[in-house]
C-alpha cells in the first residue's frame, strides 16, 4: 500500500507544480492604439500604440509617406499626444480663416492641447512640443520609447480623449493662401511646418499576453478576485483531489 501511495503522489505533485508554473508574467495595465488618418491633404500614414504599466508608458509610433525635406534638410516632424477636448480629429470645417488648411490652433477644439510630446529622445513635456532637434526626421521614421506618464495624459487615455497628432505638411500641396500664410505657432516658419498632417484617437484595445505567458482562456479583470496564480493553485488542488480519489478506489479494489 505504501508503494501505491508513493506512486500516486509523485505524478500528482508534478502536475500541481506544472499548473503553478503556468502563471504568466505581468502584462501591461492597459493598451491603446490608433491608425492615423490624413489631414490637410497629407499623403502620409501611420500607426501608434501606447502600453501603460503603472506610471510608465511605452509608445511605438511608426509613420511613412510624409514630406522628406524642408529647406534642404530632413523635414522635422513634431508629434504629440493631445487631450482635454473632444478627443476627435478635426474635419475641413475646422478651417475658420478660409485658407483651406486646418492649423494646429484651429484643430485644438477637437483634439485639445499637448499633454505629452512624443519626442525621439529626452524631454516629453509640453515645453518640448516645438523642439525640432528631437522631432521625427524625414519621410519615414519610428519613435519607440518609454516615458513617465503624467496625470493629464493618463486622464486623457482613460477618458478616451487622447489624440496623437503628427505635424508637418508639404507646402506645395497647399492652397495659394496656405502657402503664403505663416505658422500660427512659430511665425518665423511657414504654416505648413507646424500644421497637422496625421491624426488618430487612441482607443483601448485587447490586453497583450506577455511572451511565454500561459493562456488559460479565462479573463482576469482588476477587482474581480480572479487571477491566473489562483487559477493555477486551484488546478493543482483539483489534481491532488482527483489523485486521492483514484488512490481510494485502488485501495477498495485491493481490499475486495
Amino acid at each position: 500500500m505504501n508503494k501505491s501511495l508513493r506512486f500516486m503522489a509523485v505524478p500528482t505533485l508534478a502536475l500541481a507544480a506544472l499548473a503553478l508554473s503556468g502563471s504568466p508574467a505581468m502584462a501591461a495595465d492597459a493598451s491603446y492604439q490608433s491608425t492615423l488618418k490624413q489631414i490637410n491633404g497629407s499623403a502620409g500614414s501611420g500607426t501608434v500604440t501606447v502600453d501603460v504599466m503603472g506610471n510608465q508608458a511605452h509608445v511605438v509610433l511608426k509613420v511613412s509617406g510624409l514630406p522628406a525635406t524642408f529647406m534642404d534638410a530632413p523635414y522635422p516632424h513634431v508629434q504629440h499626444i493631445h487631450g482635454g477636448a473632444k478627443g476627435v480629429c478635426p474635419d475641413p470645417s475646422a478651417d475658420k480663416d478660409g485658407d483651406k488648411v486646418v492649423s494646429t490652433t484651429e484643430g485644438a477644439p477637437s483634439y485639445g492641447g499637448i499633454v505629452t510630446t512624443l519626442s525621439t529622445s529626452g524631454d516629453t513635456s509640453k515645453a518640448a512640443g516645438l523642439d525640432l532637434k528631437v522631432a521625427g526626421q524625414g519621410a519615414s521614421y519610428t519613435v519607440d520609447r518609454t516615458f513617465e506618464l503624467n496625470a493629464e495624459t493618463k486622464a486623457a487615455l482613460e477618458s478616451g480623449t487622447a489624440v496623437v497628432v503628427v505635424h508637418g505638411l508639404d507646402p506645395a500641396t497647399l492652397s495659394a493662401a496656405g502657402q503664403a500664410a505663416k505658422s500660427d505657432l512659430v511665425p518665423s516658419l511657414p504654416l505648413a511646418a507646424t500644421s497637422p498632417a496625421l491624426c488618430g484617437t487612441l482607443t483601448a484595445g485587447q490586453m497583450k499576453m506577455p511572451a511565454g505567458g500561459a493562456n488559460t482562456g479565462i479573463p482576469s479583470e482588476p477587482g474581480s478576485g480572479t487571477d491566473t496564480g489562483a487559477l493555477a493553485i486551484g488546478g493543482g488542488l483539483a489534481l491532488v483531489a482527483l489523485a486521492g480519489g483514484a488512490y481510494a478506489v485502488r485501495r477498495r479494489n485491493a481490499a475486495a
